[in-house]
């Protein structure tokens, strides 16, 4: 029973994620973490990247840029390229079929503009139910996916500005449970992203990049218009810079700052009593408005007043700027070494974690793998604890120009 009990946990959790806002809110003071639909999308989906610390935005250009910022890819030296990445999910807990996989690609029309799409597909694998006698009951195959593509240009020798589109798709549970009939959510967003490289000929010096990404429709699972969430728009800007110490070894080392573009929940107040308590029910209604208010803003103005709406003023909008920190070695175009560091405030969900990967290219084939280092304990350990994942990049125009 362990697999199908730890497979309900992570829906359970998922599903807070989307229409579970307030139960959080109501349990500390303090704690108000700012909670969207289809979070699969926050998660890493390049070998490369989650080896530095889960940073992509400045970093050089290579098949996986749609996923960070679509505006490097016509900077990339390749004109055409796939990049596969697999990331088991919850692996530490002994789960071998959760996991997300990606795929990405792009192709340079020419060495001014480019096309490029991407998939990512997260599935927490086959489940059946069954009741106090132990006979199946049912089956379930929750999964989320979502598939974009993306047109990028040079303005400049120096500077790219890229757009995308994006269709997400998310069934976890259909059905009537506890009341309640669910559905498959779907949603429509955009990204929009700019890239500025300042690097001499050799490949040192100064990268910079922005991106605005899911911007797009709320998500529901149920039939009721007014039950729609958030889903994980995001402001990232970042910077990188590289020092090329010689032809076969270089450095470089990248900063991103992200901040979610999503309301946050108001803080509830504690329910004490029983219903039918006039102090009870004041309560209750008071959070039922102050819920209503935060689901009731139209998406633009959610992503407008993300930047100033947190009860605890402009200190506790700080705390929702997560950081991500990471460098990455090449010796001769061939082998690669990165570590990083993500930080994010311990009041909006407390993920903080080192990581490490490498990287070996051959050919016209680069493998990556990256290693997420224990974190946490209980409620606050990473899922990607003690996980090793693994990207395979390929350069489909015969290598570098």
């Amino acid at each position: 029973m362990k697999r199908p009990i730890l497979k309900l946990s992570a829906i359970a959790f998922i599903m807070s994620c989307g229409f579970g806002m307030s139960a959080q809110a109501q349990t500390a003071d303090r704690l108000n973490i700012v909670s969207t639909a289809v979070p699969f999308l926050r998660i890493s989906p390049d070998a490369r990247a989650g080896g530095m610390g889960d940073v992509g935005i400045a970093t050089l250009p290579d098949e996986n840029a749609p996923f960070w910022n679509l505006a490097k890819t016509p900077f990339n030296t390749k004109n055409f390229g796939l990049g596969l990445t697999y990331t088991p999910w919850l692996k530490d807990l002994g789960l071998n079929d959760v996991y997300l996989a990606s795929l990405a690609g792009f192709y340079k029309l020419d060495e001014e503009q480019a096309i490029s799409t991407s998939i990512r597909f997260f599935s927490l694998g086959d489940m059946q139910f069954t009741n106090d006698g132990q006979n199946i009951t049912g089956a379930a195959n929750p999964r989320e996916f979502s598939m974009d593509l993306g047109y990028s240009r040079k303005l400049s020798e120096r500077m790219g500005l890229a757009v995308a589109l994006r269709y997400i798709n998310s069934n976890l549970v259909t059905g009537d449970f506890n009341g309640t009939s669910y559905k498959a959510g779907s949603s429509v967003a955009g990204d929009l992203s700019w890239y500025y490289n300042l690097a001499d000929e050799n490949g040192q010096g100064l990268a910079l990049g922005a991106a605005i990404s899911n911007l797009g429709s709320k998500i529901s699972y149920v039939s009721n218009a007014d039950q729609k969430d958030y889903i994980p728009a995001n402001l990232g800007i970042g910077a990188a810079y590289t020092k090329v110490f010689n032809e076969d070894n270089k450095i470089t080392f990248a900063l991103d700052i992200n901040k979610l573009m999503v309301p946050t929940p108001p803080q509830l107040q504690e329910l004490q009593g029983n219903p039918g308590d006039p102090a009870y029910d004041e309560a209750l209604a008071n959070n039922q408005a102050k819920m209503n208010d935060y689901r009731s803003k139209s998406v633009v103005s959610s992503w407008l007043s993300s930047f100033g709406d947190a009860d605890g003023g402009f200190s506790e909008e700080l705390k929702e700027f997560m950081l991500g920190a990471g460098a990455e070695y090449w010796y001769n175009d061939q082998f690669a070494l990165r570590a990083g560091y993500f930080y994010e405030n311990k009041d909006k969900g407390n993920r903080r974690y080192f990581t490490v990967g490498t990287g070996i290219r051959y050919n016209i084939f680069t493998l990556n793998f990256s290693y997420l280092v224990p974190t946490g304990s209980g409620v606050t350990r990473n899922p990607l604890s003690n996980t090793l994942r693994f990207g395979l990049a390929f350069d489909l125009s015969g290598g570098n120009e």
